[in-house]
C-alpha cells in the first residue's frame, strides 16, 4: 500500500473512533480526486443502539444543504436571463417592500447580506411545508434590520423561500418548485436517489434524522405527526431544508461544480458563473450566527467568508467545516450538524458527507474540519 493510500485510509480508523467515542451514530463519505473516487465507506449505524449498520445507498435529510440547490438555480435562472444578480427582489416579488429590506438584491440573498434577521421560523409554530404559506408568512412578519450589504447574517430560511418562488414565478414552464428542481437538476445530472420532500421509493432506505436534543426549533408537516416529520412527508415544498438525498448523489453534484459547471456531457451553468460565486463576497464581515457559536466556543470570530450561494473557504487559520488545508475557493454547503459537500478547485478534490445522529454546531464544525484535512492531507 502506497503513502498515499495510507493516508485516506486513515479517514476510516478515524471515523469508526469518533462513532465509538459516541459522537455520532455513523456517517457515509464519499471522497474523489480527478474524477476518481479514492474514498467511498458507510460506517457505523443509522442509530445509537447501533442495530441497523449505515449502507452507500442509505437516503438523508439533508437540511441546508437543500440551499444548495436552490442557489445553483438562481445561478441558472440569471444564466438565462430571467432577473440578474442586480435585480431588486421586489422586481420579482412586488410584495417585498418595506425599508430596509426592499432595497436587497438577488446578490444579497445569495450572500446572506439582505439585512433581515436570521429566523428559523416566520412566524412561530406554523407548518414549514408549503412554499407558498411560507412566502406569505415571510413578508408578513420578517423585516429588514438593517441596510443590505452592510450585515452577514445566516438566512436559515427566508432567502431561500423567496428565491423558490422568485425561481416559480419567473418559470417559463409555470411549473411547481418540486418539478423545477426534478427536471432542472436532479434528473439532468442523474442525481436518482435525490427528491424535494421524501419521495415514496425512497422511504425505505431513508435515515430517519435524530437530533439528539441539538436542534432547539420543530419542522412541522401537516400531513405527519412529530417535532420533525417535515423530513418525512413526501409532499414537502420547502427550498431551504426539505430535500432527502444520498452521500453518492452530493458527490455527483459536487463534482459538476468541480468540472465547471458541467457533468456527463450536461451543462447546469457556467465556469465564469462558477469563477465568481466562489470568491469571498463579504469581505471581513462575520456571519452573525457563526460568530455566536465561536464566542460560546471560546474560538477565535472567523470571516462569513460567503460567496455568491456558496460558503467560501478564503485565507486565514480558523476553526472551518471545510477544513484548514483547503485552498482559498474551496466552496460548499452544509446541513445543520449531519450533511456537508465541499469542491477544492486548486487540488480537484470532491468531499460528500452524510452522517446520522446530529451534532451541535461547534462540535459538527470540529468534526468537519477534521474529515477534510485528513482527506486534502492524503492529496499528495
Amino acid at each position: 500500500m502506497n503513502v498515499w493510500q495510507e493516508r485516506i485510509d486513515r479517514l476510516r480508523e478515524v471515523i469508526l473512533a469518533d462513532i465509538a467515542r459516541g459522537d455520532y451514530f455513523g456517517a457515509v463519505l464519499t471522497v474523489g480526486r480527478s474524477g476518481r473516487v479514492v474514498f467511498e465507506e458507510a460506517l457505523g449505524a443509522e442509530d445509537a443502539a447501533g442495530a441497523r449498520p449505515l449502507r452507500l445507498d442509505n437516503v438523508f435529510s439533508i437540511f441546508s444543504v437543500t440551499k444548495a440547490f436552490t442557489n445553483v438555480l438562481i445561478l441558472k435562472a440569471i444564466e438565462e436571463g430571467r432577473f440578474a444578480l442586480t435585480t431588486k427582489v421586489k422586481d420579482v416579488l412586488p410584495e417585498f417592500t418595506g425599508q430596509p429590506r426592499e432595497d436587497a438584491t438577488f446578490y444579497h440573498l445569495l450572500t446572506h447580506t439582505a439585512g433581515m434577521p436570521g429566523v428559523w421560523t416566520p412566524k412561530p409554530g406554523m407548518y414549514l411545508d408549503r412554499l407558498d404559506e411560507l412566502f406569505e408568512a415571510s413578508i408578513e412578519n420578517v423585516h429588514g434590520e438593517v441596510p443590505p450589504g452592510t450585515r452577514c447574517d445566516y438566512s436559515p430560511l427566508v432567502n431561500h423561500v423567496l428565491m423558490g418562488t422568485a425561481l416559480v414565478r419567473t418559470d417559463p414552464h409555470g411549473r411547481d418548485y418540486r418539478t423545477l428542481l426534478h427536471e432542472d437538476l436532479f434528473a439532468p445530472l442523474r442525481m436518482d436517489s435525490t427528491s424535494m420532500g421524501l419521495r415514496p421509493d425512497l422511504k425505505d432506505r431513508h435515515v430517519k434524522p435524530d437530533m439528539r436534543g441539538t436542534v432547539p426549533i420543530q419542522h412541522l408537516s401537516r400531513n405527519i405527526p412529530g417535532d420533525h416529520a417535515l423530513f418525512e412527508d413526501p409532499e414537502v415544498e420547502a427550498p431551504h431544508v426539505g430535500c432527502a438525498s444520498t452521500s453518492g448523489d452530493l458527490y455527483r453534484f459536487a463534482e459538476m461544480l468541480r468540472r465547471g459547471g458541467e457533468l456527463d456531457g450536461v451543462r447546469i451553468l457556467s465556469p465564469a458563473t462558477l469563477q465568481l460565486a466562489r470568491q469571498v463576497h463579504t469581505g471581513d464581515m462575520p456571519n452573525q450566527l457563526y460568530k455566536r457559536v465561536a464566542e460560546n466556543a471560546g474560538w477565535i470570530v472567523p470571516p462569513a467568508n460567503q460567496g455568491i450561494g456558496f460558503q467560501v473557504r478564503g485565507t486565514g487559520v480558523f476553526h472551518h467545516l471545510f477544513g484548514t488545508l483547503a485552498s482559498p475557493e474551496t466552496h460548499g454547503n452544509y446541513g445543520a450538524g449531519s450533511t456537508m459537500f465541499w469542491v477544492d478547485p486548486a487540488r480537484d478534490v470532491s468531499f460528500a458527507l452524510c452522517s446520522a445522529g446530529v451534532m451541535t454546531q461547534a462540535a459538527n464544525i470540529e468534526r468537519c474540519q477534521k474529515l477534510s484535512d485528513l482527506a486534502l492531507s492524503a492529496m499528495v
